[in-house]
């Protein structure tokens, strides 16, 4: 590993005696106890259905207005979701191929956009946030949308007033939303508010809210049942069906009381406010994050402190580049708070002798 070829690859995953990784965006919470009940006697290792299990359909049917099991498909993971659903509407229509994404970004949606044939145009966000002035002006020429609220890179949540805005201009427009909403039940300062329309794909998965990433378990809805079926059959002639056990497990989660969330939300607050007074009080510019778990401060010569923090002090950390932004550093909050500490500790180092 070089600075110059410096890339998220080569800390995904990373780990070892002394590492604090603010790099990962996956909970060290733990699952729910009620998903792991099943595996004593789970023996239904056969092919399931493509577009995922009905029982689970029907559960996730519950939590959306005027859906059924049809409206969804059961992906592997958030991300097999996004790809789907791109990859389906480039074939859609004779509008433009062009893609709307607020900057910064996901750092897998520019390479998803392009995988499907499509290109990616940009709004900048301004203070973590859409400027509907400038996002209007571009969705025009669009597709197609992604909406990620709360956001991944930035923590922040986009205000109802803005997406109510955005969901009327789409529909209008018949402009795809894609919305992202993996984040959902991470959100500190209100409830989620799901956008609907005609042509909106909302993209989940059990990965963030019941720590569940490993399991590969997302899901899309959509009550646009020609895209579902689209959707269908695309996955019929890729990954087939997604982990059975997996969307069993999944199906146990969706069981779990509201409880076992809000807990988890405490727990994610209480490092919000931790590690958003520490930047703050080591001189960093960020945003205060409403949702999520992670913040984007301003970092001068953000290439060279996340390269010497990760060799000299054995911190890992994100480059904003690869979320669409210079001289900004992305921190995932997801781990204990002795080791946010520590991190912190490390951090304020680097900056007093640079």
């Amino acid at each position: 590993m070089t600075i110059k070829n410096l890339s998220p690859s080569m800390f995904i995953g990373v780990a070892g005696k002394g590492i604090i990784s603010f790099g990962s965006g996956q909970p060290d919470l733990p699952p729910p106890k009620e998903v792991y009940d099943i595996l004593p006697t789970f023996k239904a290792f056969k092919y399931g259905l493509i577009q995922g299990q009905v029982h689970l359909r029907e559960a996730l049917a519950k939590q959306y207005p005027t859906s059924t099991a049809d409206s969804f498909v059961v992906t592997n993971g958030a991300s097999e979701a996004l790809d789907l659903s791109l990859r389906v509407l480039s074939k859609f229509g004779n509008k433009s191929n062009k893609v709307l994404l607020p900057r910064p970004y996901y750092y897998s949606y520019p390479y998803s956009v392009k995988f499907a044939g499509m290109e990616p145009v940009y709004t900048d966000l301004v203070e973590g946030r859409i400027d509907f002035a400038d996002f209007a002006e571009k969705v025009v020429d669009c597709k197609a949308v992604i909406i990620n609220s709360p956001s991944n890179p930035t923590g922040r949540v986009e205000s109802i007033q803005t997406l109510k805005r955005i969901e009327k201009l789409t529909s209008d427009l018949g402009v795809y939303v894609i919305s992202d909403e993996v984040y959902k039940d991470l959100i500190y300062v209100r409830g989620n508010y799901l956008i609907q329309g005609p042509h909106v794909v909302t993209i989940n998965s059990f990965s963030k809210t019941y720590a569940m990433c490993g399991f590969r378990v997302g899901h899309l809805w959509s009550l646009d049942q020609d895209f579902v079926n689209n959707v269908i059959q695309m996955k019929t002639h890729t990954s087939m069906n997604t982990n059975i056990l997996g969307q069993e497990m999944a199906y146990e989660a969706t069981k779990v009381p509201r409880s076992f969330i809000d807990n988890q939300l405490r727990i994610w607050k209480q490092r919000r406010d931790l590690i958003y007074e520490g930047l703050s009080d080591l001189g960093l510019d960020l945003w205060k994050p409403e949702g999520a778990f992670y913040v984007l401060p301003k970092v001068k010569n953000s290439l060279d402190f996340v390269w010497n923090m990760f060799k000299r002090y054995k911190v890992i950390t994100y480059l904003g580049k690869w979320f669409g932004t210079e001289n900004r550093v992305r921190f995932s909050y997801a781990l204990d708070s002795e080791k946010i500490e520590e991190g912190l500790k490390r951090v304020g180092k680097y900056l007093n002798k640079n």
